[in-house]
């Protein structure tokens, strides 16, 4: 189910911001999220991957794993997100985890860490989605 999964949500991204982006999920499921990203293309002016590129990245794994958390008939709306940027990239890719941290009725939030292709921690964020009946 969760490769199904997987190739649904990189299909139906594509006319929406995470496809633009290059984004690509490999892993999903109400417990973690697995996606990466090119820093070509997303970065600013001196060639450094851009963090609002990092936030789009950290609130699109948060956002799906709290849809999954939420279930079927109910939407997962981000309300608050915070990121500290520890590190630049300036090529390659990379690639986000998050994990659950609470998982409620009305709230889920997840922890996102983004880390380069040699595992280098780029930047941690925190994501709280509302989750409401569609």
């Amino acid at each position: 189910m969760t490769q199904e999964l997987v190739a649904l949500m990189n299909e139906a991204g594509t006319d929406h911001l995470p496809g633009r982006m290059g984004i690509e999920f490999l892993e999903a499921s109400a417990e973690r999220v697995v996606a990466r990203m090119p820093v070509h293309g997303n970065t600013q002016p001196y060639g450094l991957l851009h963090g609002g590129a990092s936030v789009v990245l950290a609130e699109t794994c948060g956002s799906i794993g709290a849809s999954l958390h939420a279930g079927a008939g109910r939407i997962a709306v981000g309300i608050e997100i915070n990121a500290t940027h520890h590190r630049s990239a300036t090529a390659g890719y990379v690639t986000a985890a998050a994990t659950r941290v609470h998982g409620g009725r009305t709230l889920a939030t997840y922890q996102i860490e983004i880390t380069d292709e040699q595992g280098r921690l780029v930047c941690t964020s925190r994501l709280t989605c509302m989750l409401r009946d569609a």
